[in-house]
């Protein structure tokens, strides 16, 4: 690809044409037997990515790159709208009985639309999705490999369909032959890393006040800041392994890896959704305020009530609710928003969290309101542009695509995005870790600091499990009512 400016946007030789790049042919069959994290370590050295929705346990895993997507600046949703229209609507689709063998985009967007990559995040664009090569969808014990070229624009697709079916059958029978061979169990992957928080408490606690004097002097009410953890290891960290901890650890969250360079990666465990569009259904939550785990069911349940009637994490709350709302209204027919939030129990931490449902006015895919709602409150802060102001001023570090909307696209353009939080990105041996906090007029500095030790946890006990006082055993989790003696919190 031609090089392109950030400030110029794309040039015609970069964005996505039929005629340039050549038309999508894609075919799919079953895959019994494959599963993604052995679909993952079969592929090593090569660009890999993952999807996996915990509410429903749908896996996508995919590898190699049949097509580059890539936006940039204010344009950069709608040129991810555009390419991939061009691309799913003159390609030839054939995926079998399962809508889920269907092929779908994997990338994401960076925080602020003026990115322009550091030395951490080299691999990666203000927006980036990628058609994979190989893609793998799973539910349950269904299993479909599904495998996507872009032929010459000349070139009739279905004359080709025997030699691709061909290549995916061989495909197909190589990863069985992997996937039947000795498996190592996560646990005994590690690698030894030493552990930096290059941030001081002392610092953090005057960007702090300094947001407070900000709440004094003009109408910004909300502010996100976050900091790093950064990890060096002796030798190469390992994703899969990380991600195979995350999934045992955090089962409900949405799990995602982004590989576009082999060895540099992003990935995480979210448990907020940005939004999900199928036609004209739309789901989004809030979900600000937070507070630690008890130790006993007891202690537990009363941390739980406590966030539930603090009126700082409250109002906090109500700003994110009040935005979305706000947000969604112009697109939806109806929307329904409860009065209440639900206390969230995760594996080490208890959000405030509001679910949000409603009915579009039409169907305009996902992207127009990933758009629209990045950043929401509580990711950036209210009112938006002065939120993204003081944090470009004052934040240390570059976010990247932490915070970013990241996830998947269709070819009906509908999908699902998360929020890419408990995230971090990975280079060979080095990572470097991200987590915020909410600051509003009476937050308190140790209060806030240790919130992001919480929200660090995840990614470490993934990265670098020796690093941290082993957590205890997941179980299933849910929403509970912390006034209901008979609905305790239980981990996620």
């Amino acid at each position: 690809m031609a090089a392109v400016s950030p400030v110029a946007g794309l040039s015609s030789s970069d964005e996505y044409q039929v005629a340039l790049h050549g038309r999508l042919l894609s075919l799919a069959r079953p895959a019994p037997g494959l599963r993604p994290m052995a679909f993952l370590r079969a592929v090593q050295g090569q660009e890999r990515f993952l999807w996996r929705d915990g509410r429903t346990g749908t896996v996508w895993a995919g590898v190699g790159v049949a097509a580059h997507l890539m936006g940039y600046g204010e344009a950069r949703f709608a040129a991810i709208q555009r390419q991939a229209r061009a691309l799913f609507s003159q390609g030839v689709i054939l995926a079998g009985e399962d809508p889920l063998a269907r092929p779908r985009l994997f990338g994401g967007f960076s925080f602020r639309e003026d990115f322009i990559p550091d030395i951490t995040w080299t691999a990666f664009h203000p927006a980036h999705f990628i058609l994979p090569h190989f893609q793998l969808a799973c539910r349950g014990r269904q299993a479909w490999l599904t495998v996507n070229v872009l032929l010459p624009a000349e070139e009739r697709p279905m004359a080709n369909l025997p030699l691709l079916r061909e290549a995916l059958d061989e495909r197909y029978a190589r990863l069985q032959e992997r996937a039947a061979g000795p498996q190592t169990p996560p646990s005994d992957r590690t690698v030894r890393v030493q552990v930096d928080y290059p941030l001081s408490f002392p610092t953090w606690a005057r960007l702090i006040h300094l947001a407070q004097a900000r709440f004094r002097s003009t109408p910004l009410q909300k502010v996100v800041l976050s900091r790093v953890c950064q990890l060096h290891g002796e030798a190469p960290l390992p994703i899969v392994e990380a991600l195979e901890r995350l999934e045992g650890r955090y089962p409900d969250c949405f799990l995602f890896l982004f590989e576009p360079r082999p060895g540099h990666a992003f990935l995480g465990a979210t448990p907020e959704l940005l939004v999900q569009v199928q036609g004209e259904q739309v789901s989004t939550m809030a979900l600000a305020g937070s507070s630690p785990r008890g130790t006993t069911p007891e202690a537990d349940g009363a941390l739980a009530r406590a966030l539930l009637a603090s009126v700082k994490d409250r109002h906090e709350h109500a700003l994110v609710v009040a935005s979305i709302r706000r947000r969604l209204e112009p697109f939806a027919r109806t929307l329904t928003v409860p009065s209440m939030p639900q206390v969230l129990a995760l594996r080490n931490i208890h959000h405030l969290h509001t679910p949000i449902q409603g009915t579009l006015k039409e169907a305009p895919g996902v992207l127009p309101l990933v758009q629209e709602l990045h950043p929401t409150p509580a990711m950036g802060g209210t009112p938006r542009e002065l939120a993204l102001a003081f944090i470009q001023e004052h934040e240390p570090t570059l976010r990247g695509w932490y915070a970013g909307p990241v996830g998947w696209i269709d070819p009906d353009l509908d999908g699902t995005f998360a929020v890419a939080i408990r995230s971090a990105v990975v280079q060979e041996k080095r990572a470097w870790l991200y987590a915020g906090s909410g600051i509003v007029a009476d937050s308190v500095a140790e209060r806030e600091w240790e919130e992001t030790e919480w929200k660090f946890r995840p990614m470490l006990e993934a990265l670098a499990p020796g690093s941290l006082t082993p957590d205890r055993d997941p179980v299933p989790c849910q929403d509970h009512d912390p006034d209901d003696p008979q609905s305790q919190p239980v981990l996620r």
